[in-house]
């Protein structure tokens, strides 16, 4: 797949969202900022958390996006590797399928 025109993609559509319904696309940013905050975890921690729960659940456009901020947190590639390992652990045949394709996003979303 091709990654970074996905994400490109996924944005587009995301924008078309916040014009068709502003209040919960609102909302929903202001819920990513608040918890995405350094706190407790650290970003870094909580970018892997939200990349094996994408990979988890199957959403394509949510392990590239945290793929990517994963990386932009300072994720190494070992680090991001082995979330995917503990997800498949977790997550059985599924898991593997999509953290094969997570560790794909992080080596081009550099």
């Amino acid at each position: 797949m091709d990654w970074p025109a996905h994400l490109a993609a996924a944005n587009t559509n995301l924008a078309t969202f916040r014009k068709a319904d502003p209040d919960t696309a609102a909302a929903f940013t202001g819920l990513h900022a608040a918890t995405m905050q350094p706190g407790a975890l650290d970003v870094k921690t909580k970018e892997l958390m939200c990349l094996a729960i994408g990979i988890a659940r199957e959403c394509t456009d949510c392990v590239g996006f945290h793929a990517k901020a994963a990386r932009r947190a300072g994720a190494t590639r070992e680090e991001f590797a082995d979330t995917v390992a503990v997800t498949i652990y977790m997550g059985g045949g599924p898991a593997f399928m999509y953290g094969a394709a997570a560790l794909e996003a992080y080596d081009q979303l550099a």
